[in-house]
């Protein structure tokens, strides 16, 4: 019984007149280009009742024509439903549990959206922050608007509904995509406090597709670049690493030596610079 209301449940339909809601005909993603599977985890939630769609990096690299290395889907559905949902499926993550979904090698991340922070900071599983300010846990969950603007980048904000075949921009996203700006969705200083990494994949996005880097975004990089050491020195590295393999190492070293963050990460080599 339980399953067969959870079918039944309604959606509201996306408001058409939504200026948030750009359709197929002013939008250059074709379903083609998705991955096959991350298509069969939107639309086994859909067929459950759940909202799905594909956010992030794929949505941004689709929308400029290129293929996307990995897919990420957020849906309304909780981490226990998913695990119902999916046999593949592995629950993992202490500052905001999400899902891996296993296609043999592969995995797609599913995410459920995440509450606005002046809601999740009220509730009782929500924000927990360091002194700092850094998240150390983030589990209240929310609405796709709420979810796209918790996100880090305009370019990173956009969702793709699989149902209706539109993009959904919160954030300004496409404008940022055709200006070639990156750009943080909030205010740069409050979220690189949240997140210190998030400072490396705003110069990552910028060296590897050629855009500018907003001015208060890199008014704030530069300005409180010695906070980067907050973050864990694991994702650092995890982070650095993932440069080098990228493919465009050398515009990306390049772009945190103008940042002032070389000193910082990369001391020996920032002082062999100097030499």
């Amino acid at each position: 019984m339980a399953a067969k209301k959870q079918n039944s449940r309604t959606r509201r339909a996306p408001d058409p007149s939504d200026k948030a809601i750009i359709p197929r005909s002013r939008h250059p993603i074709s379903r083609k280009n998705i991955d096959k599977d991350a298509c069969t985890i939107m639309r086994r939630l859909n067929q459950h009742g759940h909202e799905a769609y594909l956010v992030g990096g794929a949505v941004r690299d689709l929308y400029l024509g290129k293929r996307p290395k990995d897919y990420e889907i957020a849906t309304d559905a909780t981490p226990s439903r998913l695990r119902k949902l999916f046999r593949n499926c592995r629950i993992i993550g202490r500052r905001f549990k999400i899902a891996h979904i296993f296609y043999g090698t592969k995995i797609i991340e599913v995410a459920t959206f995440r509450q606005s922070a002046a809601k999740a900071e009220k509730s009782t599983k929500g924000i927990v922050r360091s002194e700092s300010g850094i998240i150390l846990r983030d589990n209240a969950y929310g609405t796709p608007q709420e979810d796209a603007r918790r996100r880090d980048l305009t370019i990173n904000g956009l969702f793709y509904d699989l149902k209706t075949f539109s993009v959904l921009d919160y954030v300004d996203g496409v404008k940022d995509l055709k200006s070639k700006i990156v750009r943080m969705i909030s205010d740069p200083d409050l979220s690189f406090a949240e997140d210190p990494v998030r400072r490396l994949r705003a110069l990552r996005h910028a060296a590897r597709t050629g855009f500018r880097i907003e001015d208060r975004t890199m008014d704030s990089i530069i300005r409180n670049h010695s906070d980067i050491l907050q973050a864990n020195s694991s994702r650092l590295l995890e982070e650095l690493l993932k440069d080098l393999r990228s493919g465009s190492a050398t515009p990306f070293f390049k772009a945190i030596l103008q940042a002032h963050l070389m000193g910082d990460l990369l001391p020996v080599l920032y002082t062999q610079l100097l030499d």
